[in-house]
């Protein structure tokens, strides 16, 4: 990608806020890597987006706010990169009812991830207006900005299609207001893939969720990491320390692989049973703990007040740009 390149890309404000360490392999590290090179990137906190699963009561400012604090601890610079909070920009709101104008019920019904979303939550009858319509949302969080393109992962990259069919649409019926984004896929990701600490019922790692409560945060402390890396599941086969391992399957020895450089040694004495799980975990520990710890103290010293203003900024910044596209977006419609 030669250049200097607008950006966009967020994620959802879920649970108490804190992202984990999948959540930072996955995206946040490509972010931080795109905006190094000179990219503009709008990184943004989709609160909003948070509503169509939650439960009544759930504090989303103070959600956001601790994303973002990991946003900037992590190495977005606010200096360089937009850190914004999506419900600040009004626009968004506008651009999703006018795309809502012109996306078929049908093709949205259709969707995989809305009929697994529907599932999660107990049935057709327990949905709403605002999750059918999750991907239109999605859509305008995108298109406001007429970014390049959306750093995403490969498996979310397919997610990102009917936001371009929303945008053939709305420039065939009213002119090109809208370019075509790029899904913007790390080149190595060989690290974006971080296992949960526990299987299926199959014996199989699952990914990192906080829904499966099986994650570490990128926020704990020391200890707090060890007790979860002393919980993980490792070769159920593997008894004692000389029986074989198998890396592969292992949560322990597949986070060795991201976060120890002697991986491979390890996973080879893993194999040949000359080292025991025990082993694998207080090594995980050590060299996990080391990487982290740069962030964390980054982090600590992000207070409630200069996130908020970093927030505030983001957002300003943020409408300067949704202003215009939506000025656009009226013309082309003849709404002024």
């Amino acid at each position: 990608m030669s250049g200097a390149k607008r950006l966009l890309s967020g994620m959802r404000a879920t649970g108490d806020g804190r992202l984990h360490i999948g959540n930072y392999e996955g995206a946040l590290r490509n972010w931080v890597d795109l905006q190094d090179q000179g990219h503009q990137v709008f990184a943004m906190v989709a609160d909003w987006h948070v509503l169509t699963t939650a439960e009544p009561g759930r504090n989303l400012a103070a959600t956001s706010r601790e994303i973002a604090k990991d946003f900037v601890a992590a190495g977005l610079d606010p200096e360089r990169t937009v850190v914004f909070r999506q419900s600040d920009v009004k626009e968004h709101a506008e651009l999703t009812l006018l795309f809502g104008m012109m996306t078929g019920i049908g093709k949205l019904e259709r969707n995989p991830t809305y009929k697994d979303m529907v599932q999660d939550i107990g049935g057709a009858e327990r949905a709403t207006y605002g999750l059918l319509g999750y991907p239109v949302l999605q859509a305008a969080d995108i298109l406001l900005y007429r970014p390049y393109g959306v750093p995403v992962g490969r498996d979310q990259a397919p997610h990102l299609e009917l936001g371009r069919e929303i945008a053939r649409t709305f420039n065939s019926r009213y002119g090109e207001v809208f370019p075509e984004f790029a899904s913007i896929i790390p080149e190595d990701e060989s690290r974006a893939k971080v296992p949960g600490l526990d299987a299926d019922a199959e014996g199989r790692l699952r990914k990192m969720s906080k829904s499966y409560d099986n994650c570490i945060y990128l926020a704990e402390s020391d200890e707090e990491t060890a007790a979860r890396i002393k919980s993980a599941f490792t070769t159920p086969s593997k008894m004692r320390k000389t029986d074989p391992g198998i890396p592969e399957g292992c949560a322990v020895c597949q986070m060795l692989r991201i976060y120890s450089p002697d991986w491979q040694n390890q996973w080879q004495e893993d194999r040949d049973g000359i080292r025991g799980c025990m082993q694998n975990k207080k090594e995980l520990t050590e060299a996990l703990n080391a990487h982290l710890r740069p962030f964390r103290e980054r982090r600590a010293e992000l207070t409630d007040e200069r996130i908020e203003a970093i927030l505030q900024d983001g957002a300003s910044r943020a409408r300067a740009v949704a202003s215009e596209t939506m000025d656009e977006v009226r013309r082309a419609m003849l709404l002024v």
